[in-house]
């Protein structure tokens, strides 16, 4: 037994020697759906004698099971894992395969065809070398393979397979093959100037073209699809590039040591070497450079690695540590090409989560310049992005961030977008430039500051913000609260929903999109009052909950009170004091809250009113002694 044991580690340690050493090659399939991907990677593993016996006996049994006539094997299964997927003959996940041959390594990502699940296939583009973008020679070039198309070139991909596929159901005719090539072609001219494309008819079902060249298409003189796969050149852009390291972890397991621990993604590092921390820009030198299994010399780009530093300086979580000679730019303000994940559409002016790297900051994105036609690849104008659109917008950050260009370098320059409120990947976004105005505005110094102004008031600012349905009371309770604040001396303004439409916000319509850059407009003219020491009174319906945390994000901690006037609809419909509710179910008013457009009621909110039971002078009462109760009446 023993010597058996022996034997196997013998062996292990052999065939890991053997492709220690081979390169490692990335790349996807992709395409419309039911175009043959998982089949062509079936083929691909079975080819490459990467299937264990007891895998290709499940194999030829599930092929029974779902049908696959004959003797013949039904490839896809190899890939297709999911039971969903199984049912529909169609990838809904990414599946990640690693095979290799006795000239090269490869990780291969099967990405869905379907138009829902486009997110999933951006997703696996994201780290590859080479694209196989699949098509069925009997439908041709389709909408979905011109957004796979673009959006693996968008991600940076510049080596692309044209695999015709099935082409056993056409004959095998080269016409029909000359003609698909040519209208991608026609295509692709507008995608990029440095694209390598090379096309190949095959039939992953046969294994037509698949690892070596077949007599079917005698008139076809390409290479075979693993005599390019084995022999595209690709050398690793990142070693030649300037060092780059963002920083996931500060390691300090005792007073001793501290280090900063992360995965090089560009570049080269030595011992000695000048670097610095961005965004700070604190300068210091390569102490070491620690990994598992003892210190190195150097670091490359794909080691993860600790470095320690000959100085103190501040540098934590998020922070990119780059070559001092040639550090990274730094801004808080983007243009950027962005593809919409997410079923709900872009609000623009609605804060959202932005992911770079190890970083995590909200951003503001404005609403798109333009939209991109997956079609034809023209500008079409755009108000918002649905699901699957891609566009160019700005973004603005609540703090300044180190960034390359995503086309210089992947991982400092592209970015994922979350909701704030559900979490959720809503977007995928490719950083383009910096805005000039980034750098060109600067925020002045006052001598006069809030807490000066605030003294001279003898209170402390604050924004009571009232928030319910259309007919709840929320302007009622609000004017009788700035009567009782007046009476006792305080300073205060009030912000009325209708009445800001009347002015600053004269331009808004009652959409999604228009109520959260209403609400934007809102928090930012309520901040400058809290700066100036008044106590602002802000009476909106304010319907989503990610507006108003963006709003109490703005100000002060403790400055901001949240007033939830809970009236319930049909006691507000009853009211309905403007009309307002009988035009809405009448079909005259479109996005009415409560009827077609939703309310989000406040989950935690400093202050509950209920109306049915008080009347407005009886609430004012009421959060007049929440703020004595808090001394904010009062410094």
């Amino acid at each position: 037994m023993r010597l058996n044991d022996d034997l196997i580690a013998t062996d292990i340690a052999a065939y890991l020697e053997k492709h220690e050493h081979k390169s490692l090659l990335r790349f996807i399939t992709c395409g419309s759906v039911d175009d043959g991907k998982s089949t062509l990677i079936g083929r691909l593993l079975y080819d490459s004698k990467m299937i264990f016996e007891d895998q290709l006996a499940s194999l030829e049994s599930d092929s029974k099971k779902v049908g696959t006539q004959g003797e013949n094997i039904d490839f896809a299964l190899l890939v297709d894992g999911l039971a969903a997927e199984r049912e529909q003959g169609i990838t809904i996940d990414v599946a990640y395969r690693f095979f290799a041959t006795d000239k090269r390594k490869f990780i291969v990502a099967d990405t869905p065809g379907h138009e829902q699940y486009t997110r999933n296939m951006a997703t696996g583009a994201s780290t590859a070398d080479v694209a196989i973008l699949m098509v069925d020679a009997r439908k041709g070039i389709l909408t979905q393979t011109r957004r796979h198309s673009f959006i693996t070139t968008l991600l940076g991909i510049r080596k692309l397979v044209v695999a015709v596929n099935k082409m056993d159901l056409v004959g095998y005719s080269e016409q029909v093959y000359e003609d698909i090539i040519e209208d991608f072609y026609a295509f692709a001219d507008e995608l990029a100037t440095d694209l390598e494309i090379q096309p190949i008819p095959m039939s992953a079902l046969e294994g037509v073209n698949i690892t070596s060249r077949s007599n079917e298409t005698d008139w076809y003189e390409g290479p075979s699809l693993m005599e390019y796969l084995e022999t595209v050149p690709v050398g690793d852009k990142r070693l030649n590039a300037p060092f780059r390291m963002p920083v996931q972890w500060v390691n300090r397991p005792n007073l001793d040591f501290r280090g900063f621990s992360g995965q090089i993604t560009a570049g080269t590092i030595k011992t000695g070497d000048r670097v610095k921390s961005m965004p700070s820009g604190k300068q210091s030198t390569i102490d070491r450079i620690v990994t598992a299994t003892g210190d190195l010399e150097q670091g490359i780009a794909g080691q993860s690695v600790t470095l320690t530093l000959a100085d103190e300086i501040d540098c934590s979580r998020g922070d990119v540590i780059v070559s001092a000679d040639d550090p990274t730019e730094v801004s808080d303000q983007f243009q950027a090409r962005i593809l919409w994940m997410s079923e709900s559409p872009l609000l623009p002016g609605r804060r959202y989560l932005l992911k770079i790297g190890s970083k995590t900051v909200t951003a503001t994105v404005n609403a798109p310049k333009y939209g991109i036609d997956v079609n034809t690849l023209s500008d079409v104008p755009a108000k918002t992005l649905e699901l699957n659109q891609i566009g160019v917008t700005t973004l603005s950050l609540d703090q300044a961030i180190p960034y390359d260009p995503y086309d210089v370098n992947r991982e400092m320059g592209g970015f994922i977008l979350i909701d704030r409120m559900t979490n959720d990947t809503v977007g995928l976004g490719l950083i383009d430039f910096a805005l000039r105005r980034a750098s060109n505005i600067h925020w002045q110094a006052m001598d006069m500051d809030r807490a000066t102004l605030a003294e001279q008031k003898g209170q402390k600012p604050a924004v009571l913000w009232f928030t319910g349905l259309s007919g709840s009371g929320k302007s009622t309770i609000a004017n009788a609260l700035q009567k009782l604040l007046f009476a006792q001396g305080k300073h205060t303004f009030t912000l009325d929903g209708d009445n800001v439409r009347h002015g600053l916000n004269r331009d808004l319509g009652f959409t999604d999109a228009d109520r959260v850059e209403n609400i934007r407009r809102v928090a930012n003219v309520a901040r400058l009052m809290t700066d100036a020491g008044l106590i602002t009174l802000v009476s909106f319906i304010s319907p989503f909950r990610s507006e108003r945390q963006m709003a109490r994000n703005l100000m002060a901690e403790g400055e901001f009170i949240e007033v939830y006037v809970d009236t319930p609809i049909e006691v507000a419909e009853k009211r309905d004091v403007k009309g307002l509710y009988k035009k809405a179910r009448a079909g005259e008013i479109k996005n009415f809250t409560g009827i077609d457009s939703p309310y989000e009621p406040p989950k935690d909110p400093e202050i509950t009113i209920d109306t049915v039971n008080h009347t407005a002078e009886e609430a004012a009462q009421s959060i007049m002694d929440y703020l004595k109760e808090k001394g904010m009446l009062d410094i």
